[in-house]
């Protein structure tokens, strides 16, 4: 029985020597607590060469995308913009009245009247010619209304146009046009044409509008232009007001994702960007990271290995949250400005906290 127990052990030592050879626990010790420090920095900069050739990729695909998307939609989308363009001044141009509608004055009601309109001066031209009925003063009127930033006027057949003026900073942008057509004056109306920007979701809006609620339609899509050219214009503003600054910029067609990095001596912010819907012109989730710089991150790290021991605790990014504060309350350039700023004052209070302590 003893002998069976002896040789059980002997086994059991063979298989795991250190168990009852002192040198070779010791040698096992040393092996599981030696650092990695030179395989942690070759895979920090593994990690670092495949995050460069990810981002140059990416980089490559938006502006690709970019060039074909403006290929395909140049030409056709400039033809239907000048072709429209023409009509609503020529509208404009033969108009006897242009009144100014403010608050409650534009309403359903209006909108029906309007409708009315298109349709008995169609039916008119349709009929034989009658000198009676051309001579009323009533067939004479041709009235555009201007609506805020809107201006709804009567073309030609059964169309009612919808031409919206864009702004930034008091300056106009960009016009865009809608046309809206119906076969009688009982029935729906639908959109015809437009130069409408194909990614903002005019037809989604139009199914779920247009038929309930014509009004409704017509000022959601002025929102919808307008706080797509205030997202996009605070965009180019930060990049010609601060581009030196500035890395690796990114956003979605509609500007609602915008990501950007600002890159400073001690350390590299990130900007995250996302916005509730299209119609909002302030982000919603916002996401501000500073990441310590290279040099700074060994530094860290060297004086953290030093004193306590241990690896990697100040190359965790800090969350910059007066940035996340001015970037949900202020405009881009503004909130930028603000970010700037106070950034110094930031990142001394971040290090002087991680810092260790003797």
């Amino acid at each position: 029985m003893d002998s069976d127990i002896e040789e059980s052990l002997k086994k059991r030592q063979r298989k795991t020597p250190f168990l009852g050879d002192p040198s070779s626990r010791k040698q096992f010790e040393q092996f599981a607590v030696r650092p990695y420090v030179m395989g942690e920095v070759n895979f920090m900069q593994e990690e670092d060469i495949r995050l460069e050739a990810t981002r140059a990729r990416f980089s490559n695909v938006l502006k690709r995308h970019g060039e074909l998307t403006e290929r395909l939609s140049r030409d056709s989308d400039k033809m239907i913009f000048d072709r429209l363009q023409k009509e609503f001044e020529a509208a404009r141009a033969s108009q006897t009245e242009e009144i100014c509608l403010d608050g409650e004055e534009w309403n359903d009601g209006l909108l029906a009247t309007i409708r009315e309109r298109v349709h008995m001066e169609a039916d008119r031209k349709a009929m034989p010619v009658d000198s009676n009925i051309v001579s009323a003063p009533h067939f004479q009127e041709r009235i555009t209304y201007k609506v805020g930033s809107k201006v709804i006027c009567c073309l030609e057949g059964t169309r009612i146009g919808i031409q919206y003026e864009t702004s930034f900073a008091g300056e106009l942008c960009e016009l865009y046009h809608c046309v809206l057509e119906s076969k009688s004056f009982l029935e729906k109306m639908t959109v015809l044409e437009h130069t409408i920007p194909f990614f903002l979701p005019i037809r989604e809006a139009e199914n779920d509008l247009l038929s309930s609620n014509a009004m409704k339609f017509i000022d959601y899509i002025g929102e919808l232009l307008q706080a797509y050219v205030d997202r996009r214009e605070q965009v180019r503003l930060i990049k010609e007001l601060y581009g030196n600054q500035i890395k690796e910029l990114f956003h979605s067609l509609p500007y609602h994702m915008v990501e950007f990095v600002l890159d400073d001596s001690d350390c590299k912010v990130t900007v995250s960007l996302r916005y509730a819907d299209l119609v909002s012109v302030l982000p919603t989730r916002i996401r501000v990271l500073a990441w310590p710089s290279k040099k700074s991150s060994i530094n860290a790290a060297t004086m953290s290995r030093k004193e306590n021991g241990v690896l990697g605790s100040h190359q965790n990014p800090a969350r910059l949250s007066y940035a996340e504060d001015a970037l949900r309350t202020m405009s881009l350039p503004e909130a930028y400005a603000e970010i700037v700023l106070n950034l110094p004052r930031a990142l001394q209070q971040i290090f002087q906290q991680r810092s260790p302590t003797l």
